[in-house]
């Protein structure tokens, strides 16, 4: 009669902790995935815009008054629609900025005046897949949108273009950036400002810098659930496998101070790019601020990368 007892008590606490893990699945899923609710109120992101960098905002209302600064929809080959902003430049050179996670185009046009207006290139800021006004249920952590992106290349092709992201956006860079290109870009270099070298490690690391837990057994039924849900999971979604195979000119920039996407990762992901490459750490800065905190040298950084011969490889 006790062995019996025991055995129920046993079967009940597995049930439990299987219901608690399929539970606990679920909701990290939804939590890291889910868009923001908010994603397509353009006036809060403008307002978040000129709060943080107030000389963007004389640069979009003359973009805006000449009728400059257009959105674009197209037509993935997933059949979404998506949205992308499209700046015209004085010189034949495209840049694209990639945003964030849970972001939209609009909060890093910082990044697209400093290609605009400093650099002349044309530029193309997209919102990503279930970001601003493209479509979408799940954000894609960077793994699906490299795909995208590669749609908005082909589809602003120039003879010179420049691939710029920050932190998911980073990641969404040089995931792409293993990828092969679209035909007849004679130059083509990344910018990858604070990203993670894989889904996996940045989950695991969030999993144990707010909750305190390990990666098992929770990251990895999660990671099963957004495969099955989404088709693709947290370890395949891996920048440090794509940035090894990249054959392009890559500079990454990282805060020293970055806690979110912890500063060791970027030392990785340089040690694992082959060929053409250029680190900076940017002192005192936490994540995702490296160009608030360093206007003047960031653009003067990104610009020399930009214009250098593609034979440097240094740590800056």
């Amino acid at each position: 009669m006790k062995k019996r007892t025991v055995l129920y008590v046993v079967v009940a606490v597995v049930l439990v902790l299987a219901v608690a893990l399929v539970g606990g699945s679920f909701y990290m899923v939804d939590f890291s995935l889910h868009p923001d609710p908010t994603r397509a109120n353009r006036d809060s992101c403008y307002e978040q815009l000129y709060t943080n960098y107030p000389e963007t905002l004389p640069w979009v209302d003359s973009l805006q008054n000449a009728g400059a600064l257009r959105d674009t929809f197209v037509v993935m080959p997933t059949g979404e629609r998506h949205h992308a902003y499209f700046i015209k430049g004085r010189t034949p050179k495209t840049a694209i900025v990639v945003h964030g996670w849970r972001d939209q185009a609009i909060k890093w046009f910082c990044l697209a005046q400093l290609y605009e207006q400093a650099l002349g290139y044309s530029v193309v800021i997209p919102d990503l897949h279930a970001c601003g006004a493209s479509e979408g249920d799940a954000i894609g952590m960077g793994w699906n949108d490299r795909l995208d992106v590669r749609h908005w290349m082909q589809l602003f092709r120039a003879d010179t273009m420049v691939v710029h992201g920050v932190s998911m956006g980073a990641a969404t860079t040089m995931m792409l950036s293993g990828e092969p290109m679209p035909e007849g870009i004679r130059d083509l270099r990344f910018v990858a400002d604070c990203g993670y070298t894989s889904v996996w490690d940045e989950f695991a690391d969030q999993l144990h810098e707010q909750f305190g837990l390990p990666p098992f057994p929770l990251l990895y039924s999660s990671s099963l659930l957004c495969k099955l849900r989404y088709g693709w999971s947290f370890g395949e979604a891996s920048a440090l496998s794509q940035v090894s195979r990249c054959p392009y000119p890559m500079f990454f920039i990282h805060g020293d101070s970055d806690d979110f996407v912890p500063t060791a990762m970027v030392h990785r992901l340089y040690d694992a790019k082959k060929g053409v490459k250029q680190l900076w750490i940017t002192s005192d800065t936490d994540h995702a601020h490296s160009y608030k905190n360093h206007r003047a040298e960031y653009t003067r950084r990104v610009h020399e990368f930009l214009m250098k011969q593609q034979s440097n490889t240094q740590k800056l």
